[in-house]
């Protein structure tokens, strides 16, 4: 955590660190911060000297991973700023000098990560991190789906529902939104492949967007059954280790079920990334309208699981 003044300092006797306050030293320590602004700084607007020059990207990038931590919108984000001291001395502000950054500028910067597609970039260069400190893709994929919610209402200024998302029915519940496809790796289960589609795309059409093609393995849930000839001409050495499916009138046998269940304790790792997204991070519905822009908030999220899930390994090492 930065220093902080003594305007910021506490004289409180006993206070104790919260834990907000020691998760955030922990990220702070473990974010690739240098190699992530390196992909910003391109497309970052630069000082003119006709103006107030713009907010470091460092300073920017820390709210707005702030953000995806702790669910918050562009208003919610200032508020927060102002309301929490971990929060100021994560980003490094110090009321007595300066103002938080307001809604518009967050709103500003996040516009420009969804225009550059710089989500995907900040996805990739975290894992290029990860790789450089020894956690390795392995040669086992375990291939999975979730569905993410949007408004269903048409309460709305245009009167109707999000043209990019969809409804689809899943069991005898119908859903509207999208889903989010990953690919996690079976032994680090950490996240190398990520894709956005409306809730009505199959999972099984996404397989060779999730396979790195090295694979060896490939587990997934009964519906990526029908799916051998693609995970075989994506990865022509993988064995498929997806679950059987049951169709009417032909249930699975004894042998079958039990099959199944083995894969499963494999299969169930894939699951625990989808945990920190939304019980973690508490992205269960979108924030913003149009898939673009949640497919770059989706692809941002699950670089910073990657980072979340192995904290404490990266911090050992510093």
């Amino acid at each position: 955590m930065r220093q902080q003044t003594l305007a910021e300092a506490s004289f409180e006797k006993f206070r104790k660190p919260t834990k907000r306050e020691q998760f955030l030293e922990v990220m702070d320590k473990v974010v690739p911060w240098g190699r992530l602004c390196a992909l910003i700084e391109p497309v970052y607007p630069q000082a003119d000297g006709a103006g107030r020059p713009p907010i470091g990207i460092e300073r920017m990038l820390r709210i707005h991973f702030l953000q995806h931590w702790f669910n918050l919108s562009d208003p919610g984000m200032e508020e927060a700023l102002y309301d929490s001291r971990a929060m100021r001395a994560f980003v490094g502000i110090d009321l007595g000098r300066e103002p938080a950054p307001d809604e518009t500028t967050l709103c500003r910067f996040r516009h420009l990560l969804e225009a550059h597609e710089l989500g995907a970039e900040l996805f990739h260069g975290i894992n290029a991190h990860l790789e450089t400190q020894g956690f390795k893709i392995a040669t086992g994929t375990i291939v999975d789906a979730t569905l993410i919610h949007a408004p269903a209402s048409t309460k709305n200024r245009d009167k109707a529902r999000d043209p990019d998302m969809h409804q689809t029915k899943k069991g005898n519940q119908w859903y509207f939104g999208m889903k989010g496809h990953i690919g996690v790796d079976s032994k680090t289960q950490l996240i190398h492949s990520v894709a956005a589609t409306p809730a009505n795309v199959h999972a099984s059409q996404l397989i060779d967007d999730l396979l790195h093609g090295e694979e060896t393995r490939v587990w997934g849930d009964s519906a990526y059954h029908d799916q051998r000839e693609a995970i075989r001409a994506r990865a022509p050495g993988a064995q498929d280790f997806t679950h059987k499916k049951a169709y009417r009138n032909q249930p699975l046998s004894a042998a079958d079920q039990q099959a199944n269940r083995t894969k499963s304790k494999v299969r169930a790792r894939g699951e625990h990334p989808f945990h920190t997204l939304k019980c973690v991070f508490g992205f269960t519905k979108v924030r913003y309208r149009g898939l673009g822009k949640n497919a770059n908030r989706l692809f941002a999220a699950c670089g910073l699981i990657n980072l979340y899930r192995v904290r404490r390994q990266l911090l050992a090492l510093t």
